[in-house]
Protein backbone atom coordinates (compact mmCIF):
# COMPACT_ATOMS: atom_id res chain seq x y z
CA UNK A 1 0.00 0.00 0.00
CA UNK A 2 1.27 3.43 -0.92
CA UNK A 3 1.32 6.26 1.62
CA UNK A 4 0.23 9.16 -0.56
CA UNK A 5 -2.63 11.39 0.52
CA UNK A 6 -5.89 10.37 -1.19
CA UNK A 7 -8.91 12.66 -1.19
CA UNK A 8 -12.20 10.90 -1.85
CA UNK A 9 -15.48 12.67 -2.57
CA UNK A 10 -18.82 11.99 -4.21
CA UNK A 11 -19.22 13.40 -7.72
CA UNK A 12 -22.83 14.00 -8.75
CA UNK A 13 -21.63 14.66 -12.29
CA UNK A 14 -19.93 11.24 -12.51
CA UNK A 15 -22.39 9.48 -10.18
CA UNK A 16 -19.41 7.88 -8.45
CA UNK A 17 -16.85 8.37 -5.71
CA UNK A 18 -13.73 10.09 -7.04
CA UNK A 19 -10.29 9.56 -5.47
CA UNK A 20 -7.62 12.18 -6.17
CA UNK A 21 -3.94 11.91 -5.29
CA UNK A 22 -2.79 15.56 -5.06
CA UNK A 23 0.92 14.77 -4.81
CA UNK A 24 0.86 12.91 -8.16
CA UNK A 25 -0.46 15.21 -10.89
CA UNK A 26 -3.28 13.67 -12.90
CA UNK A 27 -3.59 10.64 -10.64
CA UNK A 28 -7.32 9.97 -10.23
CA UNK A 29 -9.62 7.00 -9.86
CA UNK A 30 -13.31 6.39 -9.27
CA UNK A 31 -15.62 3.69 -7.97
CA UNK A 32 -19.20 2.91 -7.05
CA UNK A 33 -18.23 2.79 -3.37
CA UNK A 34 -15.73 4.65 -1.19
CA UNK A 35 -13.75 1.43 -0.78
CA UNK A 36 -13.69 0.72 -4.53
CA UNK A 37 -12.47 4.25 -5.25
CA UNK A 38 -9.68 3.86 -2.68
CA UNK A 39 -8.63 0.46 -4.07
CA UNK A 40 -8.53 1.84 -7.60
CA UNK A 41 -6.56 4.87 -6.37
CA UNK A 42 -3.92 2.50 -4.97
CA UNK A 43 -3.73 0.80 -8.38
CA UNK A 44 -3.50 4.19 -10.12
CA UNK A 45 -0.66 5.25 -7.81
CA UNK A 46 1.28 2.13 -8.74
CA UNK A 47 0.75 2.77 -12.45
CA UNK A 48 1.71 6.44 -12.04
CA UNK A 49 4.95 5.48 -10.28
CA UNK A 50 5.77 2.76 -12.85
CA UNK A 51 5.26 5.21 -15.72
CA UNK A 52 7.33 7.93 -14.05
CA UNK A 53 10.15 5.45 -13.44
CA UNK A 54 9.99 4.24 -17.05
CA UNK A 55 10.52 7.81 -18.30
CA UNK A 56 13.03 8.72 -15.55
CA UNK A 57 10.66 11.35 -14.16
CA UNK A 58 10.87 12.49 -10.55
CA UNK A 59 8.70 10.49 -8.14
CA UNK A 60 7.64 12.62 -5.17
CA UNK A 61 8.09 11.24 -1.68
CA UNK A 62 4.79 10.99 0.24
CA UNK A 63 4.37 13.97 2.56
CA UNK A 64 2.69 11.88 5.23
CA UNK A 65 -0.13 14.28 6.01
CA UNK A 66 -2.45 13.42 8.83
CA UNK A 67 -5.86 12.11 7.83
CA UNK A 68 -8.70 14.40 8.85
CA UNK A 69 -12.35 13.55 8.52
CA UNK A 70 -15.15 16.09 8.50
Amino acid sequence: MYRYEVIIYWSTEDDAFVAEVPELPGCLAHGDTYEAALARAQEAIGLWIDTAAEFADRIPEPKGRRLQLA
